[in-house]
């Protein structure tokens, strides 16, 4: 890695963490998974963890994982993601679902965890080698960092590509999204330049849950992070100009 390279990192990472601290988002990045599992306790409302950030279920430490959680001034959680390195040569993304079916299934969604795997996008057969998978990813619905569309996903999101790339410059990165959730476009809030419908089959062949498939390769990440960081000051400016038109043309 270039001095230039991570300068620029330095640079955006600053900018980033300037403009959550202005919002009211103190940011805590670990590698210590066991910390991240008793924040992770303090969400009553969330379900489980996912089995491959929990160190009751998988080995995952500095080698390969790291967190971001997000406190408000009140030094509650507010925010989580994690990623975990997975190594994969010569083995596809789709092989290795396959054999770690269990560890990505939403728990209660298949009558047999054992006979349903994920099917659909062509990606499945593509991606290999050094492989990011990004997850748990969490905001409030209200209060800090909602509403979302005020630019705190976008930012956060940047924020692990930023530190991902610098740790371990993966050939490829990649998480799960909910259909209703791709149906709005969350592959494009959270910086994503593919997004694959799929889906998860179970024992008699029927759909068990879908999910889109989101990923990146090395390419894209680079170009991500080759782009200048939208703050949630711009945006709140920006839907502030915009707010009289709205009213203006909602009473005609």
């Amino acid at each position: 890695m270039s001095a230039r390279s991570i300068f620029g990192t330095v640079q955006n990472v600053s900018v980033i963490l300037r403009d959550l601290e202005d919002a009211g988002m103190r940011i805590e990045v670990g590698d210590d998974f066991a910390l991240y599992r008793y924040y992770r306790s303090t969400c009553v409302d969330r379900g489980d963890m996912s089995p491959l950030f929990d160190t009751a279920c998988s080995f995952i430490d500095a080698t390969n994982g790291f967190w971001i959680c997000g406190f408000n001034e009140l030094d509650q959680l507010v925010h989580t993601q994690a990623v975990r390195l997975l190594d994969l040569p010569g083995i596809s993304l789709g092989k290795h679902l396959d054999m770690h079916r269990h560890k990505y299934i939403v728990p209660d969604t298949t009558p047999d965890p054992d006979l349903t795997f994920f099917q659909g996008p062509e990606a499945l057969k593509t991606v290999t080698g050094s492989v990011g998978y990004c997850g748990d990813f969490w905001l409030p619905s209200h209060g800090l960092g909602g509403p979302r569309s005020h630019g705190a996903t976008s930012l956060l999101s940047r924020l692990l590509f930023e530190i991902l790339q610098q740790a371990w410059a993966p050939d490829y990165v990649f998480a799960f999204v909910p259909r209703h959730l791709a149906a709005k476009g969350a592959h494009l809030r959270y910086g994503y330049t593919h997004c694959e419908p799929g889906a998860w089959i179970g024992p008699d062949k029927q759909i068990t849950n879908e999910e889109y498939l989101i990923w990146m390769n090395a390419s894209d990440i680079k170009g991500v992070l080759s782009r200048d960081v939208q703050s949630i000051r711009k945006a709140a400016h920006v839907a502030a100009m915009r707010a009289p038109l709205t009213s203006i043309d909602s009473t005609g």
